[in-house]
């Protein structure tokens, strides 16, 4: 497994002959700081958490370059379908999702999820957490925009994920705190930090992680 940070809650995992998006916001985000298309060139899936825009991201014009697989959310991913999106395979909380050499799991996650259409929000689907399980490579979770929650406990037990990305969140002195609790919660091995600089109302870097 190799995994890449391509800024905000962006990912490219690479598993086997599987290429994965996570979260692909790079046209306007400021972290993003590689060429676009090295970063999603052979993309065979786009795995999204939710429907908000810092999230979705060049999720349609990625589809339409490399013809990846979208999973997500039903609402999720039947709206992109009726903006254009080819390739769908949509789950729902709970789920397992098979992807070829892996599988998708969607987790709960405690935040909202939509999109604006002329100033006008659309619902599309709950936010979601992400587990990657494969033969091939070690467990990821991916917890999306969520804060902590008791049932992350349940996650652990269920998943047994080794590897976390996590948000780092808002600019607050309770960030730290949170953060550590979830890990704890999780027992993960290893936890990558994302979901930081990329606006003000965020944590500026990831050195409280």
């Amino acid at each position: 497994m190799k995994i890449t940070w391509l800024g905000h809650s962006a990912f490219r995992v690479e598993i086997g002959e599987s290429i994965i998006l996570l979260d692909p916001f790079l046209t306007g985000n400021p972290k993003f700081s590689a060429h676009f298309r090295a970063s999603t060139r052979n993309t065979t899936h786009i795995l999204l958490t939710h429907g908000h825009d810092d999230h979705i991201g060049d999720t349609l014009r990625i589809a339409q370059e490399t013809g990846a697989e979208i999973v997500a959310n039903f609402e999720l991913c039947t709206w992109l379908e009726a903006q254009g999106a080819q390739k769908i395979n949509p789950g729902n909380t709970g789920g397992k999702i098979p992807c070829g050499n892996f599988s998708v799991s969607l987790t709960d996650a405690r935040h909202s999820a939509s999109t604006l259409v002329d100033g006008a929000p659309v619902y599309l689907g709950p936010a979601n957490g992400l587990v990657v399980e494969s033969s091939d490579a070690p467990t990821l979770y991916h917890m999306g925009d969520t804060g902590i929650f008791g049932d992350m406990a349940l996650i652990a037990e269920l998943y047994r994920p080794k590897i976390g990305l996590v948000r780092s969140a808002a600019a607050s002195p309770w960030t730290a705190r949170r953060r550590a609790g979830g890990q704890t919660l999780l027992r993960l091995r290893h936890g990558s930090p994302c979901h930081y600089g990329t606006f003000d109302v965020l944590a500026p870097d990831a050195s409280q992680f």
